[in-house]
């Protein structure tokens, strides 16, 4: 049998980063999706109600990558109370060809945070309005710091909002982001005020209830909902659906099922056969991005095992360019 490559985190991050090659591998991912011959099953998802917890497997064979991978992804919500991460987890890739294992990536978590603020960005670069003075992030956990880094890799901005439930991680979050980003950061006493003062909003929490109302919209808005990738969680208010001019999906079946196209299905307020552009379509320019300032734009990132196995594919390319990891004999 083939040796196979035991990479640990500590490897990883001398080879992947939140950067501008990660976001192109990410865009040109979902630009392949939109060619439909992209394998991706629906995401297995597993409830540990008793402590917060959820489990996600998630993979997909891209056509032209040497390999797939299989993400295991466990996200305990509670974990920051006892000094734990909330997210964890390992990818297995394996080779298109043949299906035997090639490498074994114990990232923790790593490649999953990277891959999911690339798509945001992604995100950013199709949708957000060209100038934005002020951007605003609810929620202060890794996401949310990465969510923004990613937005500075496709647009400047003066000066940054944040809002959470939790007032002294809102704090903290803002005095870290300004170090680290250079700018203004300041923590609103509402998410509605976050959203009035803002051209971009993004959203990076676990809720369970709408965060972001309908009437709080206005034009020259662009929201990149990422946080609602589970059927018990919901960051949007469901009539946002119709009031924005654009509302386009990372993955439409699984927006419908577990995204903030769900409780738009519940409340009747659009069915499971509406069409909603995909974000692969903007890509792959068979659809066109943003079109005026003016416009409110709205993208739900449920996260997609095209991204896994493209950031995978990526991080064994990296990783053996580097002559890094443990091969094991089989």
């Amino acid at each position: 049998m083939p040796n196979i490559t035991i990479v640990t985190e500590n490897e990883l991050k001398q080879c992947v980063a939140l950067d501008k090659a990660v976001v192109d591998v990410v865009d040109q991912a979902f630009a392949i999706l939109a060619g439909g011959e992209v394998v991706m099953p629906p995401i297995l998802n597993l409830a540990i109600e008793e402590y917060y917890g959820e489990v996600d497997v998630k993979t997909a064979y891209v056509p032209g990558l040497d390999g797939f991978a299989v993400k295991i992804s466990p996200g305990y919500f509670n974990n920051p109370k006892i000094g734990l991460p909330s997210v964890n987890g390992l990818m297995i890739v394996f080779d298109s060809k043949t299906g035997l294992v090639k490498s074994v990536l114990l990232d923790n978590g790593l490649l999953t945070d990277i891959r999911t603020a690339a798509a945001g960005a992604v995100a950013a670069r199709h949708l957000a309005p060209q100038n934005i003075t002020t951007a605003g992030v609810i929620g202060a956990g890794i996401q949310a710091e990465l969510q923004i880094k990613a937005l500075k890799l496709v647009r400047n901005f003066k000066r940054l909002l944040v809002w959470a439930r939790d007032k002294v991680k809102a704090q903290a979050y803002a005095e870290k982001m300004s170090t680290e980003l250079g700018c203004s950061v300041n923590v609103t006493e509402s998410a509605q005020q976050c959203v009035a003062d803002s051209q971009f909003i993004v959203t990076t929490t676990p809720s369970e209830h709408a965060l972001i109302q309908a009437d709080w919209l206005h034009p020259n808005l662009h929201i990149t909902a990422m946080g609602s990738d589970a059927p018990n969680k919901q960051e949007l208010d469901p009539h946002i659906v119709s009031r924005v001019d654009r509302f386009i999906v990372d993955r439409l079946l699984q927006c419908i099922k577990q995204g903030e196209l769900r409780p738009a299905v519940a409340t009747g307020l659009i069915t499971e056969n509406d069409i909603f552009d995909e974000l692969g379509e903007l890509c792959a320019q068979e659809k066109p991005g943003r079109q005026s300032e003016n416009e409110i734009t709205v993208c739900d990132l449920t996260g997609t095992g095209l991204q896994d196995t493209a950031i995978a594919d990526y991080a064994c390319k990296l990783i053996q360019a580097k002559g890094l990891g443990t091969v094991i004999s089989n």
